[in-house]
C-alpha cells in the first residue's frame, strides 16, 4: 500500500496546514537537497559532477584508483589517459570489476558503468572516438566516485 501523505497535492498540504508550515516544508526540502554530499548524489542517485572540476582529471600519479563507495580496486593508473574531456578517462578497467548498463536518460542511448561490488555510478564508457589506446575506448569516470591508492600496479 503506498504512503498517502506522498500522493497529496500542494493545495491539499495547504489545506491541511498552516502558511507557516507550509514555507517551513520548502525550507527543509530546499537545504536538505542542497546538501546532499556529492559522493552520494553520483554514487547512488547517477550523477555527474561538473567537468574540469573533479580531483582526478589531470592527476598522474602511479597506483589503483577504487570505487569511493567500498573501495574496490577498478582501474590501474596505466590505463588512465588525457582525453580533454574533463573527466578522469581510463582505456580498461581492471577484468570482472566494472559493469555496462544501457542508459536511455536524457533522450540518448549512452552506456554506463558501475561499480561491480556495490553498484555505484562511475559514469559511461564511449568507444570508437578515435583515441590511440589499445581497446578504442574512453571509461568517462567522475572523480567523486574514486578513490586513489598510491604504488607500482604491476
Amino acid at each position: 500500500m503506498s504512503d498517502p501523505s506522498k500522493s497529496k497535492s500542494e493545495s491539499e498540504w495547504r489545506a491541511i496546514l498552516n502558511p507557516e508550515q507550509v514555507r517551513e516544508a520548502r525550507v527543509y526540502a530546499a537545504l536538505f537537497s542542497a546538501n546532499i554530499p556529492p559522493q552520494f548524489r553520483i554514487l547512488r542517485e547517477k550523477g555527474t559532477e561538473r567537468a574540469g572540476t573533479g580531483k582526478y582529471d589531470k592527476f598522474s600519479e602511479e597506483g589503483v584508483y577504487t570505487c569511493a563507495g567500498c573501495g574496490t580496486p577498478l582501474y590501474k593508473s596505466a590505463t588512465k589517459f588525457n582525453s580533454g574531456c574533463g573527466w578522469p578517462a581510463f582505456f580498461d578497467a581492471i577484468p570482472g570489476a566494472v559493469q555496462r548498463h544501457e542508459d536511455r536518460s536524457f533522450g540518448m542511448t549512452r552506456i554506463e558503468i558501475t561499480c561491480t561490488a556495490c553498484g555505484g555510478h562511475l559514469g559511461h564508457v564511449f568507444k570508437g572516438e578515435g583515441y590511440p589506446t589499445p581497446t578504442d575506448e574512453r571509461h568517462c569516470v567522475n572523480s567523486v566516485s574514486l578513490s586513489f591508492h598510491e604504488g607500482k600496479t604491476e
